[in-house]
């Protein structure tokens, strides 16, 4: 068994070294009311990051796009009932929508609902075309799928910028599963209540009249609990989307590759090269003499 080496940094103690890194350098830099854009390309240039990374992150930066609708009680007590990710990512708009495109049919239950210059809306999949991806997601391979699939509604906004980048804002709507929690929730409440007050009716024990009435709420509180799981991974899912366009998977519009021949096609061309290779290695027919 091979003892590590100590030399060596794995990917957490990494993290927590640039981080403090990062914090002595801007505890000896004074900064004071704040630094301009060629400070702080200076100071990256300093410290070894690369131009094109900063110029994009202060671009995400200035471009930074908060919810419009403030925090309410339900989001803090159930969740929220919407979900977004952002990001500045380098590509024009075509070129962003296409890929936007692309993913969300391969990889998610979403189906186009309506795309205008600059916003795109997908609604949810269902019925049998739902089904049938769903299975054939099982026997295929490679990352999870399908984290999107609780959303009633994702919209994505692609606001172009400077140098080539463009603001690229990703939105799920949820209020749907939520709302289904938040009644099972009730609805679990309400049974126990209901089972209380028969107990209390019959004149039951005093220790068992309560049973049906914590028991409910024990029930309900587990249901509400399990929203916010499903909030986590839908925000979760459409990172991904926005790992998936930052990572280079956009091309140029020209760029493109053609749509591959679908399922009749091919088979088309199977039987044709069948046939072709049949009536040539068939020898022709020798004629009778007279």
């Amino acid at each position: 068994m091979s003892t590590p080496d100590p030399s060596r940094l794995d990917s957490a103690a990494l993290e927590r070294v640039l981080h403090r890194a990062a914090e002595m350098q801007a505890a000896e830099t004074d900064i004071g009311d704040g630094l301009t854009e060629l400070e702080v390309l200076d100071l990256g240039r300093q410290v070894g990051i690369p131009a094109r990374l900063l110029q994009q992150a202060m671009l995400e930066e200035r471009s930074r796009v908060a919810l419009s609708r403030p925090a309410t009680l339900l989001d803090a007590w159930v969740g929220p009932g919407e979900v977004m990710a952002q990001r500045v990512v380098m590509g024009d708009p075509e070129s962003i929508e296409g890929v936007l495109l692309q993913w969300m049919e391969k990889h998610e239950l979403m189906t186009l609902q309506r795309q205008q210059p600059g916003r795109i809306t997908w609604e949810r999949l269902g019925g049998m075309q739902a089904a049938l991806k769903r299975g054939a997601s099982v026997f295929s391979s490679g990352a999870s799928r399908f984290m999107l699939a609780r959303a009633e509604l994702v919209s994505a906004t692609v606001t172009p910028l400077e140098n080539g980048y463009c603001h690229v804002a990703l939105t799920a709507k949820l209020k749907e599963a939520r709302g289904s929690a938040l009644g099972g929730a009730v609805a679990s409440a309400g049974f126990g209540a209901a089972g209380t007050m028969v107990l209390a009716a019959l004149g039951a024990m005093l220790l068992v009249t309560p049973i049906p009435l914590v028991g409910g709420a024990a029930i309900g509180y587990v249901v509400l609990r399990g929203y916010p799981p499903v909030a986590q991974r839908t925000q979760l899912g459409l990172e991904r989307v926005l790992d998936f366009v930052e990572r280079g998977a956009v091309k140029p519009s020209h760029q493109v590759p053609p749509r591959g021949p679908g399922l009749v096609e091919l088979l088309t061309s199977e039987v044709r090269r069948a046939l072709t290779s049949q009536s040539s290695a068939t020898p022709p027919a020798r004629k009778r003499p007279p």
